[in-house]
């Protein structure tokens, strides 16, 4: 936890890239902590109501993983989120308005129809999650193959750089994810070649319900890069402002020609590995480990610093009180009503569309015409 102001940082000791951010800059964090949660909280409730088909894969407690590593990126960038990771398809480049039309990231109109599995998703409906993608939003499409566009990626920015760019991608992955070959295999060739390619290793103790003592036999999984040669940062994953600033040194290394890096934000899965193991994970996870996992709320822990920098009042950050809830205890009195407005036009959009037509079932299967 940081004790003193960003500017009070020694001309000894390098400044943290978060000693740049201003209090706009804190609040605008503060305020995507908030809508990220909500978007979760909201999809759960509409699933609950029996208004949501499929399976949902919640980010509760890890919104600081997706918002500290989407804020300091350019709107060109690259990224590759995975089915934890919602949120960051509708608030990659939210720093240039999050209704900016011009803004190089998928609409929340766009997202909430990709989950309600209606005509406006950019998949037409063929997955409810997150199965999409973006050339235009530099978003590269996600997939179940878990580490599968870790390669992906290296070649996007791989194809850039060959065309003079100067772009980075930033990949998500589950810890489990780390053993498989193809991650290797990618980070190997990223390294080789010195692509500018940053993973985050979304550490949240379980590979669905294997702990991690039984996924790896070192306490951190960012000594994955010392095989290759390469960086293995380590963030507090409940601290936004911690990830930021470690996802921006991997970026600032992979832009200036360096290579990849690994950043490992150690957090913790507040739910299931999807809302169809809710119950067998209330089995197979203590409840002691669970209470403590969420004690450090990502957003209360965003507060906590902004009221010690005086950027932000206790009565101020006791207005919208979403911290410390799980989804069945929030209300949308408990968030910021431009957070609740915008999820709102997401939602509205989503459920007047229609279902698209069964002809279109075989569309995008085969080539058709010439």
């Amino acid at each position: 936890m940081r004790t003193g102001k960003p500017e009070d940082a020694s001309d000894n000791v390098p400044q943290r890239p978060s000693a740049k951010l201003g209090v706009q800059d804190y609040k605008e964090l503060l305020n995507q902590l908030y809508l990220a949660r909500y978007f979760d909280v909201r999809l759960i409730k509409e699933k609950k109501r029996g208004r949501l088909k499929g399976t949902l894969y919640s980010s509760h407690n890890q919104e600081a993983v997706i918002v500290g590593s989407l804020f300091g990126l350019q709107p060109t960038d690259w990224i590759s989120p995975i089915h934890r990771d919602m949120p960051a398809f509708f608030m990659k480049d939210f720093r240039s308005g999050w209704r900016n039309p011009e803004r190089l990231g998928m609409s929340i109109q766009e997202v909430c129809a990709q989950v309600w599995g209606r005509t406006g998703s950019p998949g037409r409906a063929r997955d409810n999650w997150s199965h999409i993608g973006s050339r235009r939003a530099h978003i590269v499409h996600s997939t179940s193959m878990l580490a599968g566009t870790i390669p992906a990626a290296a070649g996007v920015v791989l194809a850039d750089r060959l065309r003079g760019e100067n772009t980075v991608a930033l990949t998500y992955n589950g810890e489990g994810s780390t053993a498989q070959g193809v991650f290797h295999e990618a980070i190997n060739f990223a390294a080789v070649h010195k692509l500018p390619l940053v993973t985050i290793i979304e550490n949240n103790h379980w590979a669905y319900g294997t702990p991690t003592e039984l996924e790896y036999s070192q306490r951190d999984f960012a000594r994955r890069a010392d095989g290759y040669g390469i960086p293995g940062l380590i963030a507090d994953g409940q601290d936004v402002l911690d990830v930021y600033d470690k996802v921006m040194e991997a970026v600032e290394h992979a832009r200036s020609g360096q290579g990849p890096s690994i950043v490992e934000c150690k957090t913790f899965r507040a739910y299931g590995h999807g809302d169809h193991d809710d119950d067998r994970a209330a089995k197979y996870r203590p409840k002691d480990e669970v209470e403590d996992g969420r004690k450090r709320d990502p957003i209360a822990v965003m507060k906590e610093q902004m009221v010690k920098l005086g950027y932000m009042t206790k009565a101020e950050a006791a207005m919208f009180a979403a911290e410390n809830k799980g989804a069945g205890e929030v209300t949308d009195a408990d968030f910021p009503p431009e957070v609740v407005a915008y999820m709102n036009e997401g939602v509205e959009f989503a459920v007047a569309q229609p279902e698209p037509p069964a002809e279109e079932g075989g569309m995008w299967v085969f080539a058709e015409g010439e």
